[in-house]
């Protein structure tokens, strides 16, 4: 008997939980179309609305069209202000480089203010470095310089404030003596720079070939005349052997004419005779003699000096 009462309540369990499921999804598929329905009618409401305020739509959208084409001006008004604001260099010359100071110091020196791109130091002439050489000082000193700058407006506040003071305020450093020597190059690129150097050396080794052309000229020139007195000493000394007489050259110039002469043919080319001649010669004669000494002249200074005495 108990097992039979227990299979009975078990399906009385079971039909009264069906009946609960069934219960339960009819009260949901209730819902389910009870919001159909209002969504719908919410649906219908919007559009109404819609048809009725449908400038009002289109007004937003010209707004935001308004918008969207602000932006894009915006953003290329700044795009075209970053291309016009791109760094232009400006270059700074040294007028000064004192003794020891190399590139790296200076771009130590000069970085403090501004962003550096190339340096260029021209050294000191061949010859002066050879000269120091040989006396045992093999450093290699700098005359002039260039620093570029990648900023332009950098470069000539630089040179403006700096000219004419201290390179250093360390009291143990090398430079502290030295001044700023700087002068902004306006308009001054690093290609022309690179242009007077090229230059500067066409012209160094046009001149060295030069040189170099009219040394052995005179090399050859002074080699030549002395294998020909050579050949001249041979031959005399031949002659000599032989008992021939060995005549000498004699070098004769012709040496310009006196005033004399030249007076005197001008005469001759008048026709004049030869105590006219004569006559003409005296009196050119008297005159230098008056001009070299003129002692009438000279009485009178003299004489009146005495008398006032």
């Amino acid at each position: 008997m108990s097992f039979r009462s227990a299979v009975m309540a078990e399906k009385e369990e079971s039909t009264v939980e069906m009946e609960e499921t069934n219960t339960n999804s009819r009260a949901e598929d209730e819902e389910l179309a009870d919001g159909k329905e209002d969504g719908l009618e919410q649906e219908e409401v919007e559009c109404a609305n819609l048809e009725e305020g449908g400038g009002d739509g289109d007004e937003d959208e010209d707004d935001d069209d308004d918008d969207e084409d602000q932006i894009d001006n915006e953003s290329k008004k700044k795009t075209d202000q970053d291309k016009g604001k791109k760094c232009v260099p400006g270059i700074v010359y040294l007028g000064h480089i004192p003794p020891r100071l190399r590139p790296k110091n200076l771009r130590i020196m000069l970085g403090a203010y501004g962003e550096i791109g190339r340096i260029f130091l021209q050294p000191e002439d061949h010859s002066v470095t050879r000269k120091k050489r040989k006396a045992g000082n093999n450093g290699k000193n700098f005359i002039e310089g260039w620093v570029e700058f990648r900023d332009k407006r950098v470069a000539k506040r630089v040179a403006a404030s700096l000219h004419n003071t201290p390179m250093t305020n360390r009291k143990r450093s090398q430079f502290i003596s030295d001044l700023w020597s700087l002068k902004y190059l306006h308009r001054f690129q690093w290609c022309h720079l690179s242009e007077r150097l090229a230059y500067e050396q066409t012209v160094y080794h046009q001149r060295m070939r030069t040189e170099i052309s009219q040394a052995k000229r005179e090399t050859n020139f002074y080699l030549a005349s002395v294998e020909k007195s050579q050949t001249l000493d041979r031959l005399r000394k031949k002659k000599q052997k032989k008992g021939e007489a060995v005549q000498d050259k004699s070098w004769d110039f012709t040496q310009r004419r006196t005033e004399d002469e030249m007076r005197l043919e001008k005469m001759k080319k008048k026709g004049l005779s030869k105590k006219n001649l004569q006559k003409a010669q005296e009196k050119s004669k008297a005159i230098q003699e008056k001009a070299q000494s003129n002692v009438s002249l000279l009485a009178k200074i003299f004489s009146s000096g005495r008398s006032k005495d």
